[in-house]
């Protein structure tokens, strides 16, 4: 049974792309993303090929109170599949939406990352205590770390990590728009940015997007028509994009000029 709700962090389980160790941490509730996006994951887990996967899903969904189940299970974003996963267990969608919010279900996870205000002693300790880490340490940390593992997590190469960077509760709008400007990400990376709803709507970010020259050609199309005239006027002379995307840009200055 599949979960419904799309993210690059559940695609890897559901592809099958996540190996033993990562799906049993996150059966353990050791990878934390946000709530509903936790819910989907457990929910995935539960049909996975490895009994003890499974049977730890089982315990850890065991966790989550019953009335929390309800209250996510009737958000507009919850799928039709999640609703009836819980509604044959006997917890059906509550009357409204509970509250919303980033805060993991279950964390599992009581690694110590330190903190965003580390001094800058501590910070120049991050890339060496990031690159010693093994692929499910990585994305715990991921989930868990400080901004600056965020920042160099990002860029791993392996498409997991990096994705598991944009499911972190704890992630801002600022960090992302940082990201959308980065030529050093994958493409994934940039196009999963663009199709999250919530960060388009911040100006920003579409912009970053925008003259970011690794976007794909496809998705920067899209955006360029939530550009503002200056923007798309400096888009349309810029050499660093492709150029498609900047006759593309002319033709709507032309056009907005007449």
């Amino acid at each position: 049974m599949e979960a419904g709700l799309r993210t690059p962090l559940l695609d890897f389980f559901r592809r099958g792309d996540a190996a033993r160790d990562v799906r049993l941490l996150a059966a353990q509730g050791a990878i934390a993303p946000r709530p509903l996006e936790q819910l989907a994951l457990l929910m995935h887990l539960t049909s996975d090929s490895d009994p003890e996967v499974r049977g730890t899903a089982e315990q850890t969904l065991r966790k989550v109170p019953a009335d929390v189940v309800a209250g996510l299970t009737a958000r507009a974003d919850a799928s039709t599949e999640l609703r009836e996963f819980f509604s044959a267990r006997g917890i059906p969608p509550a009357p409204a939406p509970g509250q919303e919010g980033d805060t993991p279900l279950v964390d599992e996870d009581d690694t110590d990352y330190g903190s965003d205000e580390a001094t800058p002693e501590a910070k120049a300790d991050t890339a060496k205590r990031v690159s010693d880490m093994t692929v499910p340490e990585k994305v715990k940390a991921a989930m868990k770390g400080t901004r600056e593992m965020r920042a160099i997590l990002i860029r791993d190469p392996n498409r997991m990590v990096a994705s598991a960077v944009l499911s972190c509760p704890k992630i801002t709008e600022q960090e992302v728009e940082t990201y959308a400007r980065m030529a050093n990400v994958s493409d994934e990376i940039l196009r999963t940015i663009g199709h999250t709803r919530a960060w388009i709507k911040n100006y920003a970010i579409t912009q970053a997007l925008t003259k970011n020259p690794k976007t794909p050609l496809a998705l920067s199309l899209t955006l360029i028509h939530r550009l503002n005239d200056r923007d798309l006027r400096g888009l349309s002379i810029d050499r660093n994009v492709p150029e498609p995307l900047r006759i593309a840009a002319r033709k709507k200055v032309v056009l907005g000029a007449q």
